[in-house]
């Protein structure tokens, strides 16, 4: 087959995987000779603390990726084909590296953050000055954009019509993986000017975390093994996957966020047991299909990310001034006195990573509980997280303050004491993040200031000291929730969203 470029690049971003990769294989296929590129982006990294888990993910999963690439290159490449590593501003890169290279097409997946987007503008519209063309393709989602509309085409608002449309359209077709091993004869060797080793974390101002500690899998070798363990246990993931203390999560977030794992290759495996009757792959489906109805609403609706979806909701008065500065503080280091709300924020704050049930009760007891804007956990999530996605992360903090898309009602107020007795009964989880509270009853536990003094001082905590008391009252937080959200309950439903 005769190829349209004599050469192309393929620029790597949240997709650091060779297989199943859409940019990748367009590349191949059309051009001559295919170079790839990952720019560790200096307007990115700049933002972010000098050590960063998700750093370190990223940069074992690119060296991984360049060794992928090498070994998939044919024998004429002598070992050089590889990954072209930079660090600098993505936008002036890769045209340099464009017209240093002499290629024809740049060829990428999509990303539709709206920062990403403005990027890629401005590199299609150098690219374009200089002669060259741009591509690019959806790869992280099954559906994208205006792939799945109303029958009024219109963009979905409300997620179980958006799963109901999704499940009648996907096909063979849309989870089929890209043959990419088929054409890696057009992987070339680099040009000696960019056979430079990956920099290291140093060289990029970063010290190492705790990442290896942790023994959190990178690359695309981490996600598959990952994967193949969550094989065997995605039957039981719908009656596992509330419960902090049970291995029920696939643990696959932060590889989805970065490409690691194809998204295609989970979705179809989860949709052909769903099809058997299994619960579990059934349930699991659907949390993907609620990332790809995320990525839509972002697509659709980019003043999400500094305004409520429902702009109505924006009229709410959130606790401001330094006693609200001293409650956030308090929840972030988690102080606040509710036992699952801390052990949560222990282990976000310690492993960079909170199970999806307890995601959901600290962010109602953030802004319900609490009383202060879901902006302000949303960012203190999206620096902490290894898997923060812009999307996921700003429609979940969304979905808890009630002010998005199919958000729980605004007098659903989760109760983080009956929540940790349903969720964590024997208070296992906590016990692993509050080890000074290990020693209560599983019937104190979870609300130790209602504990006897005797029991107490047996379990050697003394509250004030050892462990804080509550910094408000459940019920009375409720009773002032409910009243900061009246000014939405007055508005018109069509004024309300």
């Amino acid at each position: 087959m005769k190829k349209k470029f004599d050469a192309g690049l393929v620029w790597f971003r949240r997709d650091l995987r060779a297989h199943d990769h859409a940019a990748l294989y367009h590349a191949l296929r059309s051009c001559r000779q295919v170079w790839c590129v990952f720019v560790f982006d200096q307007e990115i990294l700049d933002a972010l603390p000098r050590s960063d888990r998700r750093v370190d993910f990223i940069h074992a999963s690119v060296q991984e990726l360049d060794g992928l690439l090498r070994d998939l290159a044919p024998p004429a490449s002598n070992g050089q084909a590889g990954l072209i590593v930079l660090h600098g501003a993505a936008r002036a890169a890769i045209p340099a590296l464009a017209e240093a290279l002499g290629v024809q097409a740049v060829f990428a997946n999509h990303d539709d953050e709206p920062q990403a987007l403005l990027r890629d503008a401005e590199v299609q519209a150098t690219l374009q000055a200089q002669g060259c063309t741009w591509h690019s393709f959806k790869d992280h989602c099954i559906f994208e954009r205006d792939e799945l509309l109303t029958q009024g085409g219109t963009v979905f608002s409300v997620f179980t019509p958006y799963k109901n449309a999704w499940l009648r359209k996907v096909d063979a077709f849309y989870l089929s993986s890209y043959p990419v091993q088929r054409h890696t004869q057009a992987l070339a060797a680099r040009p000696v000017a960019y056979r430079q080793e990956t920099p290291s974390l140093q060289a990029l101002g970063f010290t190492p975390s705790n990442l290896a500690s942790l023994k959190i899998p990178t690359g695309a070798s981490g996600g598959e093994a990952l994967f193949a363990e969550f094989f065997e246990r995605m039957d039981r993931y719908h009656e596992a996957r509330d419960f902090p203390a049970v291995k029920g999560p696939s643990y696959l977030g932060v590889h989805l966020r970065f490409g690691t794992v194809s998204i295609r290759q989970l979705a179809s495996v989860a949709y052909q047991r769903m099809l058997q009757g299994d619960a579990g792959a059934s349930t699991w489906l659907s949390e993907l299909i609620w990332r790809d109805f995320y990525f839509q609403i972002l697509a659709h609706h980019p003043h999400v990310v500094h305004s409520s979806f429902k702009p109505a909701y924006d009229a709410i008065q959130w606790e401001s001034g330094p006693g609200a500065d001293a409650l956030l503080q308090a929840w972030c280091e988690g102080r606040t006195g509710y036992p699952l709300v801390d052990a949560a924020m222990a282990q976000i704050n310690q492993t960079g990573y909170m199970h999806n049930r307890l995601r959901m009760v600290v962010a109602s007891f953030l802004c319900k509980d609490l009383g202060l804007d879901w902006r302000w956990g949303e960012h203190y999530f999206a620096e902490k997280l290894n898997d923060f996605d812009l999307s996921a992360n700003n429609g979940g903090w969304q979905w808890a303050s009630s002010s998005g898309c199919d958000a729980q009602p605004y007098f659903r107020i989760f109760n983080p004491i009956s929540q940790s007795q349903k969720f964590d009964p024997d208070g296992r989880f906590i016990r692993r993040y509050l080890p000074q509270l290990a020693k209560l009853s599983n019937k104190t536990l979870h609300a130790p200031w209602m504990a006897a003094p005797l029991e107490l001082q047996a379990a050697g905590v003394t509250l004030g000291q050892d462990y804080p008391h509550p910094i408000v009252d459940h019920d009375t937080a409720r009773r002032h929730t409910l009243e900061r959200y009246a000014v939405v309950k007055k508005l018109s439903p069509a004024e309300a969203g």
